[in-house]
């Protein structure tokens, strides 16, 4: 099964827990703190690789979560870091935030990698609060928490060529022809559900084509299965636009090269920069004299390159290969999309929210209140008295005031309670 957009969630790994802990041996009567770090959590990474070509299999698991970084321990021991959660996707898949509907990563080459989260920073141990003033600090800091997201990965198919056409053209014929694929061929539209690649040899250099599903009139405004597929053509160097030249399916051949050529631009306007050679198939369905009659008109129309072909009988199939091949040898590379600076891995580090609640307990939340409650023990004295000097330092308190805070009333701060005295 072909799938070429989804949407996961990933969370990266928490910091381990600072450890609270004292030297105690038999040589050492008054041993000081030596509590460890907590180690760091592990990070999301995405990995192209060239060994898959569809997402089909993120339609199973669709939740991926880094380890967490292990706790410190006695003796100044650190704790280990989380292991990264590296989630591997086919080349040329672009990541998506969908709250801001921007361009995160293209991992367009193998090999290519994006760190999507950062694992959490491990919380500092007793040993790290000793001071002069604090000779035993009893208390420690908690890891960093880290928050669960959601990514749509987008798969645009990497080929140096793209055929296109309407249902019925031949182009599963001719990419069966060319190449070493071997397309569903029959002969009732949409016959393509997905598509199909194959790479093309040709005097000893080789190419990648890509057959892009039936188009049709207003495939870019969601009609048919096109528009589905639009996002494939994107990445290619060159077009081959198949048109039926015998109109067996009673179509008008020039028509249906103009129809799909609007729709391109429709979709996306750079799509009628890309270089284009016209195929006029399945010529053998015609005689001679009607084919010199729709060649003209199509010399006439338009101003391109084209090549006749006969599926069937493989006549002009070698012709446009080479063809193909020498218009490749002119055009550069894609390149990997430019991606807009944008932190999607940024950290709330400022935000302060206060509510009340139903009883009367005003409640404090936000990244800024996250970031320093981790080194908080009520139980500590002195982590007590820091923990209230920074509230009024922070202006949380004054904040409080102003949503009514009276003497005797409950804040609450995580897991945290206390009832505030002037």
């Amino acid at each position: 099964m072909f799938l070429d957009r989804v949407k996961i969630s990933i969370k990266a790994g928490n910091g381990g827990k600072g450890s609270t802990s004292f030297l105690r041996n038999a040589q050492t009567a008054n041993g000081g703190p030596d509590g460890g770090e907590g180690g760091k959590g592990g990070n999301i990474v995405f990995e192209a690789t060239s060994n898959l070509n569809t997402l089909y299999n993120f339609q199973f698991k669709k939740k991926f979560v880094a380890q967490n970084g292990e706790d410190g321990s006695k003796k100044l021991q650190t704790g280990a870091n989380g292991k990264d959660e590296v989630i591997f996707v086919p080349c040329g898949t672009v990541i998506i935030d969908p709250l801001t509907n921007k361009v995160i990563a293209d991992l367009h080459d193998d090999g290519a990698r994006f760190i999507a989260l950062r694992g959490g920073k491990g919380g500092h141990g007793n040993a790290y609060f000793k001071s002069s003033i604090k000779q035993a600090p009893h208390y420690s800091q908690s890891g960093e928490i880290t928050v669960q997201k959601e990514v749509i990965l987008e798969l645009k198919t990497i080929a140096d060529v793209g055929l296109v056409g309407f249902p019925n053209a031949g182009k599963s014929t001719l990419l069966s022809c060319i190449s070493n694929a071997n397309p569903k061929i029959a002969n009732y539209p949409f016959t393509t559900l997905y598509p199909n690649l194959g790479v093309c040899a040709v005097k000893g250099q080789s190419f990648v084509v890509a057959d892009i599903p039936g188009l049709i009139e207003g495939a870019s405004n969601g009609q048919g299965l096109g528009h589905y597929f639009l996002k494939h053509i994107e990445r290619v160097r060159l077009i081959l636009h198949l048109v039926d030249v015998s109109q067996s399916d009673g179509r008008d051949f020039i028509e249906d090269f103009k129809i799909i050529n609007n729709e391109l631009v429709a979709y996306n306007k750079k799509l009628g920069d890309i270089p284009q050679i016209a195929v006029l198939s399945k010529i053998d369905l015609i005689s001679d004299e009607v084919l010199a009659e729709r060649e003209k008109a199509f010399k006439e129309k338009f101003n391109i390159p084209y090549v006749k072909i006969s599926g069937a009988t493989m006549q002009g199939i070698e012709e446009l290969k080479l063809l193909t091949l020498q218009k490749l040898s002119t055009l550069p590379k894609k390149q990997p999309i430019e991606i807009e600076e944008f932190d999607f891995d940024k950290k709330d580090v400022e935000s302060i929210n206060i509510y009340r609640l139903d009883n009367g307990t005003f409640v404090i939340e936000g990244g800024r209140i996250d970031n320093f409650i981790r080194g908080v023990v009520l139980s500590d004295n002195l982590s007590f008295a820091y923990f209230q000097n920074k509230l009024k330092e922070m202006g949380i308190i004054d904040m409080l005031k102003e949503k009514g805070l009276k003497n005797g009333d409950s804040v609450q701060i995580k897991d945290i309670v206390f009832e505030y005295t002037e």
